[in-house]
């Protein structure tokens, strides 16, 4: 809530990622929003630094997983299934760790020019 308190008081979202579904973003945005709310749950301090630049230390401390991190967590998460819906979630899931895994396995150019000139 970026504004004071009273009749001045707005939120706003900022996207999680440009790429991501903007229905089932909001679906699971607001879902978590709900129960936050329910369970007086405070949200993290937000990062404003740029992730690139931190170590790995940086990142563990701020929390910044990776996707396969994330996938672990929200497997766990009965608030993201709730919004979802079983359907959605297990085809979302599912979506996703194929694009991991195709991530990790995937050869780029700078590999093929560092590693294959040493053979």
């Amino acid at each position: 809530v970026p504004a004071k308190r009273g009749n001045a008081t707005r939120v706003e979202l900022r996207s999680p990622d440009p790429s991501a579904n903007p229905y089932l973003a909001f679906a699971v945005i607001l879902q978590a929003c709900i129960d936050g709310v329910k369970n007086k749950i405070e949200p993290p301090a937000p990062v404003e630094s740029n992730i690139y630049q931190l170590s790995s230390r940086e990142r563990e401390l701020q929390q910044i997983t990776t996707l396969e991190e994330a996938l672990c967590e929200m497997s766990k998460s009965k608030v993201v299934k709730e919004a979802l819906g079983e359907h959605i979630y297990n085809e979302f899931c599912q979506a996703k760790r194929k694009e991991w895994d195709s991530f990790r396995t995937y050869v780029s150019t700078w590999e093929i020019d560092r590693y294959m000139d040493t053979l």
